[in-house]
C-alpha cells in the first residue's frame, strides 16, 4: 500500500509540474537527411491543452533553410485526421540554424497516436515523426 501511495504522491507531483504523465512516448526525434537534420520534441499533447507544440529545430551547414513550416508541415491522427499548423513561433525561412515552435489546434477527442509530417523541398518523401499519446 506505501509504494502504492508512493507512485500517486510522485504522478500527482509530476502533473502539477507540468510534465506529461506519458513523457517518455513523448521524446524527442531526429531526422537527417542530404546534409539537413530535423529535431522535433513535442510539448503540452492534452486533451485540455489549446494548442499542441512541437519545437522544431533545423540545422544544416550547406544551403538555406528556406522552409515555410506552417505550409508544409502536416498532423496525422490514428484516426486518419489530417490537421495543418495555425502558427510558427520562430524565425523565418533563411540561414544555417531555425529554431521554433510550431502550433497546432489540440485534438479531440484525444487519439492514441500522431505523426508530424515535414515536407521539404527537394525531398521525395516527407520526414515523419511519431508518438503514442496516452
Amino acid at each position: 500500500m506505501r509504494s502504492l501511495k508512493s507512485a500517486l504522491v510522485a504522478f500527482l507531483l509530476a502533473a502539477a509540474a507540468g510534465w506529461p504523465a506519458a513523457a517518455a512516448e513523448q521524446t524527442t526525434q531526429k531526422s537527417t537527411d542530404r546534409g539537413v537534420t530535423v529535431e522535433v520534441t513535442p510539448r503540452n499533447l492534452s486533451a485540455g491543452a489549446g494548442t499542441w507544440d512541437f519545437k522544431v529545430v533545423l540545422d544544416t551547414h550547406a544551403g538555406d533553410l528556406n522552409d515555410d513550416l506552417v505550409k508544409t508541415a502536416a498532423l496525422l491522427d490514428d484516426k486518419g485526421g489530417r490537421h495543418v499548423p495555425v502558427q510558427w513561433d520562430g524565425p523565418g525561412p533563411g540561414g544555417h540554424h531555425r529554431e521554433g515552435v510550431l502550433k497546432f489546434k489540440s485534438v479531440s477527442p484525444l487519439p492514441a497516436a500522431i505523426e508530424l509530417q515535414l515536407r521539404r523541398a527537394g525531398e521525395a518523401n516527407p520526414r515523419s515523426f511519431r508518438w503514442k499519446l496516452p
